[in-house]
């Protein structure tokens, strides 16, 4: 009888290592961030007709179960087309208004060439290389593993900021393509109306896989909350992501990969290229207020998709964002205008759409962090910044970013990253930071260790995208000869490029 409970036992435990097994087999990673799963472990117990000791194994825990809601999916999909929208028309009619009528076309075809050629780029690498493990330079760029889409079908899932919850991984191509699009053709106005096509071509392929495929990486490149859950982890967790996010720098939704990146590579531009002939000398007013105007309202309105998209959820997270996105804004217009009307004597309306611009830029980093009243002041603070950047500053430095890239976006970031660093805090109104191993409660680590990670953050980006968007412009340059020629420039670029004009008399 002894024998035969002994060798039940034996089956049973057989029958329990060969099911473990099985499980943990079957777990394949199927996420784009990286998981650990804890190791099984042994209890003691009793056998009930023996007393006899046994060790029972005892199954992992497991790690939390994804679950996709159809209301996320959904509004990630409105927020990565609301981010188109903010490209093609938004962008373009916001700059092409700036420009003179005779550079519309030009303008208008370098904003639609980007796009197009920054999709491509990215499902070919530029996805694998901003959000995939990078081995040896793990810190700095991603690797090749998911090189046009590999891998990345219907059933993939990315983890969103919540443990366990998840959406398509698709959806969250889509939606980073967009941002990689953008950031470029933001770039375009500070070397507008008299830089060569092929020029911006050969611009647009190089400078993402160079500058913002690997600042993209060492941003937002992390474990995933089902990773910081697990305190265990935590050393893991912080020798595998990106650089900047290492720091503990926070950027909600592009302060540094989008707008002091940008700014960066078109300030760059600008003096690698040199000013426009007769900058200075003579004026060189928007031709059409109204298509900037009309082009601001697009970006406000895209731009919600840009921040509360960046939650990738639909919760009170997005909300956040979603309000941020109106005040911040709100503030810098009134601001910068106040500013103009009191120094020069009249409201513009350029002023208006210029601060409202800033303030997006300046909140960007901080929509899902900053509280309402925050975020309005970061945008009263930027509004009147940004102002003397594009005029004292550029003015004193004699620099021609033509369409203030740098003065607004390169400026406007530099100020909107710095504070996310203050408004984050809860005392001031602030979300405070998501600790996932203490259950999802909110922490700050303090006023001054908050803006030291941020102002690293800062500084990286400002080389970073400084030193490739130099090697890019050269090569670019070298390549196709950078600008237009003086007479091209004098007749307007857009019929010796394109063959064809904005308007006809």
């Amino acid at each position: 009888m002894t024998k035969t409970k002994g060798l039940w036992r034996s089956l049973r435990l057989a029958a329990l290592a060969l099911v473990g097994a099985a499980a943990l087999g079957a777990m394949t990673p199927e996420l784009a961030f990286a998981q650990e799963t804890s190791a099984a472990v042994e209890t003691v117990a009793a056998d009930e007709g023996t007393g006899e000791v046994i060790a029972v194994a005892e199954a992992a825990p497991e790690t939390p179960a994804l679950t996709v809601d159809k209301g996320d999916t959904g509004w990630m999909l409105v927020s990565t087309v609301l981010v188109l929208l903010m490209i093609i028309p938004g962008l373009a009619l916001f700059y092409g208004g700036l420009v003179r009528a005779k550079n519309m076309v030009s303008i208008l075809s370098q904003v639609f060439v980007v796009t197009a050629i920054g999709m491509v780029m990215w499902l070919f690498v530029g996805y694998s290389l901003a959000f995939t493990d990078g081995g040896g330079l793990n810190r700095f760029v991603g690797g090749l593993s998911k090189a046009f889409l590999t891998g990345v079908d219907t059933t993939a899932l990315v983890e969103t900021f919540s443990v366990g919850v998840a959406i398509p991984e698709l959806t969250f191509v889509a939606f980073q393509m967009t941002f990689a699009c953008i950031t470029a053709a933001l770039v375009l106005g500070g070397v507008a109306e008299r830089v060569k096509f092929s020029t911006i071509v050969i611009f647009s392929i190089l400078w993402p896989v160079l500058v913002y495929y690997p600042m993209a990486h060492m941003v937002w490149w992390w474990g995933g909350p089902i990773m910081a859950s697990d305190p265990a982890n935590a050393e893991a967790l912080a020798s595998g992501a990106g650089l900047i996010w290492s720091f503990g720098a926070l950027d909600f939704a592009g302060g540094t990969v989008v707008h002091i990146n940008s700014g960066i590579a078109a300030l760059v531009g600008a003096l690698l290229l040199g000013p426009r002939t007769g900058y200075r000398k003579e004026p060189m007013p928007p031709h059409n207020l109204t298509f900037t105007m009309i082009g601001t309202g697009l970006l406000w309105f895209g731009w919600v998709g840009f921040n509360a998209g960046s939650n990738l959820e639909s919760n009170a997270y997005a909300a956040l964002a979603l309000i941020n996105t109106f005040v911040a804004p709100a503030g810098a217009a009134l601001s910068w205008t106040l500013t103009e009307w009191v120094t020069k004597g009249k409201p513009s309306l350029l002023g208006l759409a210029s601060g409202a611009v800033a303030g997006l830029v300046a909140v960007t980093p901080a929509a899902g962090f900053a509280g309402p009243v925050g975020a309005l002041i970061l945008g009263l603070v930027v509004g009147p910044i940004c102002l003397f950047a594009c005029s004292g500053l550029k003015s004193w430095l004699k620099y021609d970013d033509s369409l203030d890239v740098f003065g607004i976006h390169g400026i406007g970031g530099i100020i909107g990253a710095i504070g996310t660093g203050i408004v984050v805090n809860p005392a001031f109104g602030g979300a405070g930071i998501v600790d996932y191993a203490a259950g999802g409660a909110a922490v700050y680590p303090g006023l001054v260790p908050q803006v030291i990670s941020q102002l690293k953050g800062v500084a990286v980006t400002i080389a970073w995208s400084g030193v490739g968007s130099l090697i890019v412009w050269v090569i670019a340059r070298g390549l196709t000869g950078g600008r237009v020629s003086k007479e091209v420039e004098a007749e307007g670029v857009d019929y010796a490029e394109h063959g064809e004009v904005a308007y006809h008399n």
